[in-house]
This record gives structure tokens, sequence and C-alpha cells, in this order.
């Protein structure tokens, strides 16, 4: 059954952000995932979030495949040297 991860993104530092995203180009698809959505949020349409807030949207053909994208050493790594560039929130959807 096919998984989504959400994220939401508020990027602090744009520079070290674009190096993280460098870091993991590929990595989704490798573990059988596909960018669905990634894009700045346009409007609020009820409740509120920061200016400049991005959205990403994959779908992954099953949780596993999901979790070993997140847990492998790449995305572990890349995620270390985003810290404090943006303020990330993921959250695996079994829908």
């Amino acid at each position: 059954m096919p998984v989504y991860i959400v994220a939401t993104v508020h990027v602090r530092d744009a520079e070290r952000f674009a190096a993280y995203g460098k870091a993991i180009a590929g990595l989704s698809e490798a573990h059988g995932g596909e960018y669905i959505v990634r894009g700045p949020v346009s409007a609020f349409l009820e409740g509120s979030g920061p200016d400049g807030e991005r959205i990403v949207v994959s779908r992954f053909p099953d949780a596993a495949s999901a979790r070993a994208y997140i847990e492998s050493s790449t995305y572990q790594t890349a995620r270390a040297a985003r810290e404090g560039a943006a303020d990330v929130t993921m959250r695996l959807i079994e829908a």
C-alpha cells in the first residue's frame, strides 16, 4: 500500500539548505519514492504558518521503503548538515 512523507519546511539559511538538497538528490527515487508536490505555500486558507514555508509530498510504495529512505546513512548525514538551516517537520501518512 502506498504511503506518503509530508514535510513542512521553513528555510532559515538558503545556502546551507541548498547544499542539503544537493546531498539528497535522487535518494528518494533510489528508495522507490517520487515527489508529488514540492514548492512554497502560496496562501493559507485556514490557520497560519511562517512566511516562505514550503511543502514537500513524496509517495513511496510502502512504509518500509519510506523508512529506509529516512534511515539511510546518506539522508542522516545530509540531515545533520542541514541542522539549523531549516525547521523541518516530516510526517508518515498511510492512506
